[in-house]
């Protein structure tokens, strides 16, 4: 069985992705000088984080040609079954 592959799109995602990470670090340093508000707000910004992953598999998916599982799953770190379970649309909608 082939597969087709996508054509690789340059973008600047891996400079953009560093500074967010320097951004991230920042920001929790100054939440370690702050108090438990502050903390709350950084679980939250986990839960948006979350969900702007479960939207970004979502869109490479929805490609013309589809990101396979596999290629999700070796994105996340994690096996295609767990990305397609944890990730995978449903009739209900995400799962």
């Amino acid at each position: 069985m082939s597969t087709r592959k996508r054509a690789k799109v340059e973008r600047e995602n891996t400079d953009y992705c560093s500074m967010l990470r320097r951004l991230i670090r920042s920001y929790g340093k100054r939440v370690g000088a702050g108090d438990d508000a502050d903390l709350a707000e950084m679980v939250a910004l986990r839960d948006a984080l979350e969900e702007a992953i479960a939207a970004a598999v979502q869109g490479q998916r929805s490609q013309k040609i589809p990101a396979s599982w596999a290629d999700i799953a070796r994105g996340l770190g994690t096996s295609r079954q767990y990305a397609q379970r944890r990730y995978g649309v449903t009739e209900e909608g995400v799962a």
